[in-house]
């Protein structure tokens, strides 16, 4: 079984994607994209001459129609390629672009039914100690 390797922030990679666990008013923000039953952190793949910040915060408009928040990232992981992962607390939401997330839901704790369960909650746990240390 593959698992998740984590890097810290200096790591020189190519990024293919950004994960941000969001937070909102103390609830966890995850998506449930149209053609799937299950839910996700919001995240996706980087676009040619993106860097991966705004990689982040495009996708985190894109997948939840965060407006106003601030963003940290986290560490640098591998699974498939690499990604960076990123904190975000989340102020406020504009309306839901017309892609293919279909709604945003608000939880206390990560949900049972995920996309990636084999890499999400350890993502989620990286993020959870980062917020201790913070």
């Amino acid at each position: 079984m593959r698992s998740v390797q984590l890097y810290g922030l200096d790591k020189e990679c190519h990024f293919e994607f950004a994960v941000i666990a969001a937070r909102h008013r103390g609830k966890w923000v995850f998506c449930k994209h149209k053609e799937r039953d299950t839910y996700e952190i919001p995240g996706g793949h980087r676009e040619d001459g993106e860097d991966i910040e705004a990689t982040a915060k495009r996708e985190l408009w894109e997948e939840t129609g965060a407006k106003d928040f601030d963003i940290y990232p986290v560490y640098i992981y591998s699974f498939t390629d690499y990604g960076m992962l990123y904190f975000a607390e989340i102020r406020s939401f504009g309306e839901l672009p017309p892609l293919e997330i279909e709604k945003i839901k608000l939880f206390d704790d990560m949900p049972e039914n995920l996309t990636y369960p084999a890499i999400q909650p350890y993502l989620f746990e990286r993020v959870q100690e980062f917020l201790e240390t913070k």
